[in-house]
């Protein structure tokens, strides 16, 4: 059986050894890495790093993971692009399970990423119709958590990145080439609990650290869209009947010329102290729970540099049966920026 030491020298040695002579360019590449998935967050304005205590941790935080002693499944199937007129076929998917073992002293995690852009017409390099195709981009991931201690959970996470989006001889290929890239990434988590006061918790969690994505020429390869995402979250009422948690998380993506390790430091200020601040995301939200049958929420979302800023709502219904199952089903109404008023999510959940 694995002790505490070992788990947290592998859990470093991913760290530190995987990502040392990646580098990276100012543009990110395979941005569906960053759609936040599940209406239970959205409806708190996607700020939950910090809380992420249902299957959704998968992708929100690994390290909170570790406190989830239950198996746990999430599911969400959404029109990413809502009531847009003529964007009516590109949806996002998003399923998730985790189960604690006892024997392998932690929590084992899955997720599935996928985006599909939809039918499109294919037209060749004679600028000739020649049909439709559809393309799209996947993620597959597993997540490891470990509790170090009561109070901290560590994990990480390791996925493989497709992304197909344009098949051999369209306008955008060569002959005999595709349009596909594929790449691997880490995320690195923590959640720490009962920090400094009581019912005080931190989360972090540094996303997608891995190489460049590359389609046709790899000389123009698109780094991956690593993403530093930290939050505080505050349960201030637990009692039997009332719980009121409030959240706040803020993201930034660290995109420059630097080696990955070197640039989750100069990311934060090689840019004028204005456009920094604007090229951040700052997310506050909470969430009220009836008899752990009825849920409400609020937040706001401010990215200034994607154009999004607004309030959130959201709302939830968990049911419990046969002494041993909880279904939940969320509802969430996002700010969808400029295309769009709002965005309708619906996201499920079950717990045994």
């Amino acid at each position: 059986m694995l002790n505490k030491h070992t788990i947290i020298t592998i859990i470093t040695a991913i760290i530190l050894l995987c990502p040392v002579l990646i580098s990276a360019i100012s543009e990110a590449g395979v941005i569906f890495l960053t759609i936040e998935p599940g209406s239970r967050p959205g409806g708190m304005g996607n700020a939950y790093v910090a809380q992420a205590d249902d299957a959704l941790a998968n992708y929100w935080n690994p390290g909170a993971l570790a406190f989830n002693k239950k198996t746990q499944i999430a599911g969400m199937h959404t029109n990413w692009f809502g009531d847009v007129d003529g964007i009516n076929d590109m949806y996002f998917e998003y399923l998730a399970f985790n189960k604690y073992s006892e024997d392998l002293m932690g929590n084992f995690g899955f997720h599935v990423l996928y985006l599909t852009y939809g039918e499109q017409e294919r037209i060749t390099e004679n600028n000739q119709y020649d049909g439709t195709f559809n393309s799209y981009e996947v993620a597959i991931a597993a997540s490891y958590a470990y509790q170090y201690s009561e109070n901290l959970g560590i994990g990480t996470t390791l996925k493989f990145i497709l992304s197909d989006l344009s098949p051999e001889g369209t306008g955008q290929t060569e002959q005999n080439e595709k349009g596909r890239g594929m790449s691997y990434a880490f995320d690195i988590g923590i959640k720490k609990k009962n920090l400094l006061i009581n019912r005080l918790d931190f989360g972090l969690n540094i996303q997608n650290i891995g190489p460049d994505i590359s389609f046709i020429n790899e000389e123009q390869a698109d780094p991956l869209p690593l993403n530093w995402r930290m939050g505080f979250s505050y349960r201030a009422i637990e009692s039997e009947f009332n719980k009121l948690t409030i959240n706040a998380d803020m993201n930034k993506l660290l995109a420059n010329d630097d080696f990955v390790l070197k640039r989750i430091i100069t990311a934060w200020y090689d840019d004028p102290r204005k456009q920094e601040f604007q090229s951040t995301i700052f997310n506050v939200g909470g969430e009220y729970v009836y008899l752990s049958l009825l849920s409400l929420r609020a937040g706001y979302i401010y990215d200034k540099a994607g154009n999004i800023m607004g309030p959130h709502f959201g709302a939830g219904v968990q049911y419990t049966f046969a002494n041993q199952y909880k279904l939940s089903v969320d509802f969430a109404m996002q700010e969808g920026g400029d295309l769009t008023d709002y965005n309708k999510t619906f996201s499920i959940g079950l717990e045994f």
